[in-house]
């Protein structure tokens, strides 16, 4: 892999990195990012596994999914706010010391209940360390051309990662078992916190309170509207468990609202959102990670389900998508974005991303490998093209002191918006599976045949958010010259 040559970071009380050898930390920097984007996908083939081992239903199995998102993207902004505060370096060692903790503890599980503590866990050491890694990637590198190409590098690992995800799930579900989808996050984690030390440098404290209360109100609003969705695809939108889950989850959202307007030191300075295309760039990255994460979750469950691939094989089945998202970022972020500019290559990859998005609802229980590879490789081209100018049109202008409430913002709209879209098309799954009526063939083909259309159906809802990007970068963002792009 090529790596640009990069500034050390500036030593502070005494924290000097070796600067002989930059890279390693850039590479600790995108381990770290890796290491807890590849576990929001890492289980996804091995869903089908630890449902038959832990006892989770068809709907149900989301949370496993979902407990570690939800954590991951609601405490995000308090871990980033914690690096301000006791400095980033030591932040991130204790962030993955308890995602390491935790792994250890999924891979051991023996009932749901213990697996989705696991994940929850997980979340939480993933919020602390996650934006301590940007955040110092931000402080590394200047606005322009440097930034743009590490940030090439973390876009990909930040989706790639994802997809990485499948075929490594897939890898160890075949060939070992699932536990050790979590068991492999061990040793990674123990070598970072090993020389994290060595070649990462501390950041200055600041004095500063923690907001816990603005926390706790979103982490607990968002899991309770998850819970309101994943509830209403079992038992309906009429459930009192469903409203009352949805209405509770409104309140305290709205309590959070409330508490960050009057918070003197709150964990989302509203600043930040105060600039419009800044703003425009946080909303199309949940938007788009909602259609993203639901087209893996059910893609996923087709290729197992339906059509009766192992997980290794499902894995490799998402290969073309993780190579040209590859390909197409490096291009984005070394040629691209200084010839057309940022916001053409979003508009221009989400349009293709909306086409994959299309293709992909047309699948049916008798479509073929030969009918998906299509839209992956659209997909992994237009996502490719636009994650870099909507990563740095995330952080572009923001002061050093604020690199990492913006960087946590980023993560969380990416955490949250694959909670929230997933939720939402799981309800719609379920509803169009129920509603289906096959009549001929056996049971099997029967099962098969509502499987998919409540899949295909999803797809449409997962094809609705990534046109509602579309539009928020097309008519929130405003057109920049081409060599106004890298600011």
């Amino acid at each position: 892999m090529t790596t640009t040559s990069i500034r050390p970071p500036a030593a502070v009380d005494g924290g000097q990195p070796d600067r002989t050898r930059p890279a390693i930390a850039l590479g600790l920097i995108v381990s770290v990012q890796l290491m807890v984007i590849l576990d929001m996908t890492v289980v996804n083939v091995a869903l089908p596994d630890i449902k038959d081992t832990l006892g989770f239903s068809a709907t149900g199995s989301s949370w496993v999914l979902s407990a570690y998102t939800l954590a991951f993207g609601g405490l995000l902004l308090l871990g980033a706010r914690t690096g301000d505060i006791v400095g980033r370096r030591l932040a991130l060692g204790v962030g993955i010391a308890v995602f390491t903790a935790a792994s250890l503890l999924g891979g051991l599980a023996d009932s749901s209940d213990w697996l989705l503590a696991a994940r929850a866990l997980q979340g939480a050491g993933a919020a602390l360390a996650a934006p301590q890694a940007l955040a110092l990637l931000t402080t590394m590198f200047p606005e322009g051309r440097e930034r743009n190409r590490a940030l090439a590098l973390y876009s990909a690992v930040s989706i790639g990662g994802a997809a990485a995800g499948l075929i490594v799930g897939g890898m160890l579900t075949d060939w070992v078992s699932w536990r050790w989808a979590f068991l492999i996050n061990v040793p990674i984690g123990i070598a970072i916190i090993a020389l994290a030390p060595r070649y990462l440098s501390r950041s200055p404290r600041r004095p500063g309170r923690f907001d816990v209360s603005g926390a706790v109100t979103s982490t607990l609003g968002m899991t309770a509207l998850v819970y309101g969705f994943v509830h209403a695809a079992d038992s309906g939108w009429g459930s009192d468990e469903t409203i009352g889950a949805l209405g509770v989850g409104l309140a305290l959202l709205g309590a959070f609202v409330a508490i960050e307007l009057r918070a003197e030191e709150p964990i989302v300075p509203l600043g930040l959102l105060a600039h419009r295309d800044r703003a425009a760039a946080y909303l199309a990255r949940l938007l788009l990670v909602a259609g993203m994460m639901g087209m893996f979750f059910f893609l996923t469950q087709f290729l197992q389900e339906v059509r009766g691939l192992s997980p290794l094989e499902t894995g490799a089945a998402f290969l073309p998508l993780t190579g040209t998202l590859l390909i197409a970022s490096q291009l984005s972020a070394r040629v691209l974005v200084e010839r057309f500019g940022g916001r053409a290559l979003m508009t221009s990859g989400i349009a293709m991303s909306t086409v994959a998005m299309v293709w992909l609802t047309q699948i049916s229980a008798d479509s073929g490998y030969g009918s998906i590879v299509g839209p992956l490789l659209v997909f992994g081209l237009g996502n490719g093209l636009a994650f870099v100018p909507l990563t740095a049109l995330g952080l572009a202008g923001v002061p050093a002191e604020h690199a990492g409430a913006a960087s946590g913002l980023t993560n969380v709209m990416q955490q949250l918006g694959g909670s929230l879209g997933l939720a939402v098309l799981v309800t719609i799954f379920g509803t169009a599976a129920r509603g289906a009526d096959p009549q001929a063939g056996s049971a099997i083909a029967r099962q098969h045949e509502a499987l998919t259309q409540g899949i295909s159906t999803a797809f449409v809802g997962a094809t609705a958010f990534i046109v509602a990007t579309l539009l928020v970068l097309a008519i929130a963002v405003r057109s920049r010259p081409p060599e106004a792009a890298q600011a």
